[in-house]
């Protein structure tokens, strides 16, 4: 009761400061609508694909779970709940602001959209012209919310909470939020460019995954976890059904960015699931050659990668091309994290950046070879359709944002290290961060 009350007074002083601090935004994020303006089936398709990002992120929660030690499980589920709280305030404060605000120097966005004035139910016609603004800024958010959840795997049973969350809103501001506005933002340089990224290659999967890769290196490999070992997973029906979500919630992702419910949401809807399907099954072939048996849990993860690497090109390819990328890129991943295990001293504890950052950088690159402007006129063609400089375009931008993030993370994570620890104690780590870090057991063995 002792640490209650001074915290209880310290959140209704909060509470009081942020009712204020609505006086000042009076109706900034309602605002006049021209009649006819807003198209209600492309608001209501966006904001379901919003709630089906939304889901993935406890997915994402429930895939990391099922693949650490039972001592460890309710934590992971519980940090991907808390990034979904963390990462929503600070995306209605100013993350929105950044990443899609007036354009300063084709780097950042500005902060004219700080708590979202501005941003209400007319529509901005730069990034929907059919829906409010309103609608557009919260299926970004859910973007804005996964990727750092996809980064925890990396350095799972190792994490300290309150590290987590300062990194985590040290993450989203300074290294998600520029690349959104790079990449996506209006005058953004990789925008003005011409990249091709339909749903987040860059932005989500090659930065998170970079990311994770710099953040384990400085954290550090897990006690008692040798090189080239592994740990079980502790509870695979857990694992399906994160990964059940990430493919069902997906569908939002990619033919939710279609902004509209008509021909590109459905191509970009087909061209998520081939690529979800061949992965998983050429993770399933390789994994029967490798282990003499199938793996239920190497298909699964496998269609993880497939449909990290189709997101870029979602809206840009057809259903063969799609079917092309998930078994190039289920290859590639499986390759990487057989390297990764084999090869290094590397702990990336779930495979963050075999899945994501080399799925994802697989799949901007297989992008510029596999576009076509017939199936969405706004892209461009790709190598393999006659547009060699599409390739180039892609390449480059992929390696500045996979640089970026990773450079960025490495002082990001060695701050936060220095300042307040990142990791528990190697007595905490042995007890497991359920009981350690949250006092909540998430499995009876």
């Amino acid at each position: 009761m002792s640490r209650l009350g001074p915290a209880a007074a310290g959140i209704l002083i909060i509470g009081i400061l942020v009712a204020a601090i609505a006086t000042l935004f009076a109706g900034g994020s309602s605002g006049h609508v021209v009649p006819g303006s807003i198209n209600s089936g492309d608001t209501a398709f966006v904001l379901l694909s919003s709630a089906l990002v939304m889901i993935m992120t406890p997915g994402v929660g429930l895939f990391y779970g099922g693949l650490v030690r039972s001592k460890n499980i309710s934590a992971m589920i519980n940090r991907s709940i808390i990034i979904l709280g963390v990462v929503s305030i600070q995306w209605v404060v100013f993350g929105y602001s950044l990443a899609f605000g007036n354009d300063a120097g084709g780097v950042i966005g500005g902060l004219n959209f700080l708590f979202l004035n501005g941003v209400g139910y007319a529509a901005n016609p730069a990034y929907a012209a059919t829906i409010p603004q309103l609608t557009y800024m919260i299926f970004q958010a859910m973007f804005a919310i996964v990727t750092p959840a996809l980064i925890i795997g990396a350095f799972a049973e190792r994490a300290r909470l309150r590290s987590l969350i300062i990194f985590t809103l040290l993450w989203a501001t300074l290294v998600y939020d520029p690349i959104a506005h790079w990449v996506w933002g209006v005058g953004g340089w990789a925008k003005a460019m011409g990249v091709l990224d339909f749903a987040g290659g860059t932005v989500v999967h090659a930065s998170a995954g970079f990311s994770a890769l710099a953040a384990v290196l400085i954290i550090g490999r897990r006690h008692g976890v040798r090189p080239g070992s592994s740990t079980p997973p502790s509870n695979i029906p857990i694992v399906l059904l994160g990964a059940a979500l990430l493919w069902f919630g997906w569908f939002g992702f990619n033919s939710g960015s279609a902004l509209t419910a008509g021909p590109l949401a459905a191509s970009a809807f087909v061209a998520t699931n081939t690529a979800a399907a061949a992965g998983g099954l050429t993770w399933l072939i390789l994994s029967w050659a490798e282990r003499k048996k199938p793996s239920t849990m190497a298909a699964a993860t496998g269609a993880i990668c497939g449909l990290a690497a189709v997101t870029p090109a979602s809206g840009f390819v057809g259903p063969v091309s799609a079917m092309a990328i998930g078994v190039l890129a289920g290859l590639v991943t499986y390759l990487a994290l057989w390297w990764l295990n084999n090869r290094t001293k590397v702990d990336d504890t779930l495979g963050v950046w075999p899945a994501h950052g080399v799925g994802g950088f697989v799949g901007v690159i297989l992008t510029g070879l596999l576009a076509e402007s017939v199936v969405n006129p706004a892209g461009a063609n790709g190598l393999l359709f006659g547009n060699a400089g599409q390739l180039g375009i892609q390449v480059f931008v992929d390696v500045v944002v996979a640089a970026y993030a990773f450079i960025v993370t490495l002082v990001i994570v060695f701050v936060v290290n220095r300042l307040v620890g990142f990791r528990v104690t190697a007595e905490e780590e042995e007890e497991g961060l359920d009981l350690a870090e949250s006092g909540e057991v998430g499995h009876l063995d």
